[in-house]
């Protein structure tokens, strides 16, 4: 008889002690997703549960269709953990759908929700409460919630103002992203799933935030969608996503952060960034080695190369800061067969070469813990996604390459340590010490 998957995360937690209890179950929830019962969904978008709003990706280890009465009653945007056996301080978790996963939300004999991990309660889960910003309508009759989501517990307004991916089929679309089919797949469901937002929208669906927003929850937003090789509404990339922040901060001067997920862009369009009034600049590079990259993201190869993205990144450390350059990388891929590393070893050595190569000019990466999604070509070939093991060491890799450099965490994602990060689509905010963060938060 094989070890439990309660073997496993034991195991690792005592082999890794430095990092977080709340971080492995965390890491573990992400990669492999989680299940609901069925009397654990809501069922109601209008009712008292923030439900999941599929911001940019599916995040789900399945379709729609796969999903069962996880899409028919959306499940929560998140999850918060507490207590159980392993004593959790509060940890809050990215909902990814798995049907088949050993972790269940369900409702505990007390009438309360709780998490099993192969049958067994491991922590009490709390809920999101639906925002009040979410109960009102713009006035085309779009909800917040298709404008201008929220998520990280209400910390951060996602603004996916470009729902699709001009790298587009299997010669350009990144090999681990479901950005173009999950467009599909709501349209599909007649699910509202807005092409291009206009930015007199994005501007109302923020006003109802700030006015509903009273105990100012929301200190960021994004600016994000995919990438654009040729032009949208007759825009480039930087001119498309910097007059969104160029409208947003002449009404709302200073109320968020502004961040932009965009390309590697050359040192003049990302200074039009900056002049449009972002501050915070993520040209992620998804994963560090060339053969990979090379393999997973052919479009950004095809179109600008890997040691010219990296080259890029470097410049644009000279216009925002190298504190405010943030390159976010996908966290497992590198494992992915059948071209990925086969051993730990190897993964952590190649990822630890490009948090160095950044860290080293005071550019702090981020990552996202990698969601196999079913469309995907690696999630395909590879629906365990990478090792709970790898994602560990991870963690324990990255904190300590940051300390080694002496950088503090990264500005814009709330508050560091387990039992205070709200970061939720990865867990290296809850492994870094509380109050490694800067003052902008």
């Amino acid at each position: 008889m094989g070890r439990s998957r309660t073997d496993e995360v034991e195991d690792l937690m005592a082999r890794f002690p430095g990092v977080p209890r709340e971080a492995v179950i965390k890491e573990d929830l992400l990669r492999g997703g989680v299940a609901f019962d069925d009397e654990a969904l809501t069922g109601d978008e209008g009712g008292d549960v923030k439900p999941k709003s599929y911001f940019i990706f599916s995040f789900d280890h399945g379709t729609l269709p796969e999903l069962g009465a996880a899409a028919l009653n959306r499940p929560p945007e998140e999850i918060v953990l507490t207590g159980g056996p392993y004593e959790l301080r509060r940890t809050v978790v990215s909902v990814r759908v798995n049907p088949n996963s050993p972790y269940r939300v369900g409702v505990t004999p007390d009438g309360t929700l709780g998490l099993m991990l192969d049958g067994r309660h491991i922590a009490d889960v709390g809920l999101p409460p639906m925002p009040d910003y979410y109960r009102h309508a713009l006035a085309n009759g779009k909800s917040v919630m298709e404008v201008a989501p929220t998520i990280q517990w209400g910390y951060l307004i996602y603004l996916t103002v470009f729902r699709v991916c001009q790298y587009f089929g299997a010669k350009e679309e990144c090999q681990y992203c479901d950005i173009n089919h999950n467009w599909r797949q709501h349209k599909a469901a007649g699910r509202p799933y807005t092409g291009v937002k206009s930015v007199e929208e994005v501007l109302e669906a923020l006003e109802i935030i700030d006015k509903h927003d009273t105990a100012g929850a929301s200190r960021a937003y994004t600016l994000t969608g995919g990438s654009i090789t040729s032009r949208v509404n007759g825009l480039g990339e930087a001119d498309f996503y910097g007059r969104y922040a160029q409208a947003i901060e002449e009404r709302f001067p200073g109320r968020w952060i502004g961040k932009v997920v965009a390309q590697a862009l050359p040192k003049e369009d990302v200074q039009r960034f900056h002049d449009y009034g972002i501050r915070i600049y993520h040209p992620n590079y998804e994963v560090w080695d060339r053969r990979l990259f090379e393999l997973y993201c052919p479009g950004k190869e095809r179109y600008v190369g890997r040691d010219e993205w990296h080259r890029r990144i470097l410049d644009s450390a000279e216009i925002f800061g190298p504190r405010n350059v943030i390159p976010n990388f996908v966290a497992g891929v590198e494992m992915a067969a059948p071209a990925g590393f086969t051993t730990v070893d190897e993964a952590i050595a190649s990822t630890e070469e490009g948090l160095r190569f950044f860290m080293s000019r005071g550019i702090t990466p981020r990552f996202t813990t990698w969601c196999p999604e079913p469309t995907t070509p690696l999630g395909k070939q590879n629906p365990a996604g990478a090792p709970l093991e790898y994602h560990i060491r991870l963690l324990q890799t990255y904190r300590g390459t940051m300390e080694e450099f002496g950088l503090s965490s990264p500005p814009g994602y709330g508050p560091s340590g387990a039992g205070r990060a709200v970061f939720s689509v990865s867990s290296f905010m809850d492994s870094l010490p509380e109050g490694m963060q800067g003052a902008e938060d």
